[in-house]
């Protein structure tokens, strides 16, 4: 709820991604006719996004504070669904050595002492019963649960801040970076797109959620981006509340279950062209938008994605922002893209470049 009033999949929330937007537009044309690598470029984008939900404000792309916590996240990420995650989690005594697992534990403090020092800030600037973010709202109902016993805590809340950042940067950015991966070296695709970008935005200076119900080409092919990108492969654990039965096999209640998101996102008998990047996955026999129910990039069940409202708009209105403004390509002596993920508590495709060139004024 308090993620919803401070603009999760309201209008104001778009206001925040079009601000946002203009910093993405600004680095690209700098680098117009360039090959251009957009990792950082996307990950400072979404970062900044999700920071004015939490923190009430965003940051600049060489501030110390956004190149700390999105290199310590990316490191970590790789690290937590690792081999060496998997020793310090099985075998306790190797904890005190100095092996690669501590890298992550070090990075994870530097970023909780990131968090610290802007919940000092708010602290002193903070109206009571006035919130203007995540960090405020959280502060006001911790004045109100005093009494003993209560979850709510300082340190709960760094966590929960630090937890809500990544979920709400890391997921999104390596969606996008798949995405223009894909166009990049799929310019029919991508042309297609763009004429349908021209034709429904024709005469209006920006695009709005709302457009998306005009646009199933450019629906089918983000959600075809989620698709093939399965940012997140094991989902977020989950736990059966009781016991039940799949498959003939007997799960107990209260047992860890670790959800295989490829399992449905590229089953045969469920896609058209399960293993391939290929928009009509997500099209009828009338071009109309359609999405099968194997479609999960936001984890099953009732627990799902907080930041699902989020992530649906950010995907739609960068990618038609941009792809309404510039052209990007492969460039031509890059050999052949690597489709090959990087694997971690989130995937990500190989760092890549592509070419970007500007496209006639619509």
């Amino acid at each position: 709820m308090t993620l919803r009033n401070f603009g999760m999949g309201k209008n104001s929330m778009e206001d925040r991604i079009h601000g946002e937007m203009q910093y993405i537009i600004k680095t690209l044309e700098e680098s117009v006719g360039k090959s251009f690598s957009p990792q950082v470029m996307f990950h400072n984008a979404a970062s900044n996004i999700i920071c004015q939900v939490l923190f009430g404000t965003r940051f600049e792309y060489q501030d110390d504070f956004i190149k700390t916590i999105i290199r310590c996240f990316t490191e970590s990420g790789k690290i937590f669904n690792g081999p060496w995650a998997m020793l310090y989690n099985s075998i306790p005594m190797i904890r005190g050595l100095p092996l690669p697992f501590n890298k992550a534990l070090k990075n994870m403090a530097s970023c909780e002492n990131l968090v610290k020092v802007l919940l000092v800030e708010h602290k002193k600037t903070r109206v009571p019963g006035d919130p203007q973010d995540f960090v405020d709202c959280y502060l006001d109902e911790l004045d109100e649960r005093v009494e003993d016993g209560s979850s709510f805590s300082e340190d709960r809340l760094i966590m929960y801040a630090l937890d809500l950042y990544f979920a709400g940067t890391d997921t999104t950015s390596n969606t996008l970076l798949t995405g223009f991966l894909y166009l990049s070296a799929h310019p029919h695709i991508q042309e297609r797109c763009q004429q349908e970008i021209d034709s429904v935005l024709e005469g209006k200076d920006r695009v709005s959620f709302d457009d998306r119900h005009n646009m199933p080409f450019m629906q089918a092919v983000i959600h075809e981006v989620q698709r093939v990108a399965h940012t997140i492969p094991l989902s977020v654990f989950h736990c059966t509340t009781k016991d039940t039965e799949v498959m003939g096999y007997s799960i107990p209640r209260g047992t860890l279950i670790i959800p295989k998101m490829g399992s449905v996102l590229n089953e045969e008998g469920q896609w058209k062209h399960p293993h391939d990047f290929n928009p009509e996955n997500f099209l009828n026999d009338k071009g109309e938008f359609v999405k099968p129910e194997a479609f999960m990039p936001f984890s099953a069940g009732p627990r799902m994605c907080l930041g699902e409202s989020l992530a649906r708009m950010e995907l739609f209105l960068i990618m038609v922002t941009l792809l309404r403004k510039f052209k990007f390509s492969w460039p031509e002596d890059a050999g052949e893209p690597d489709y090959t993920p990087v694997y971690g508590v989130t995937q990500t495709p190989q760092p890549y470049s592509m070419k970007v060139q500007l496209r006639a004024a619509q």
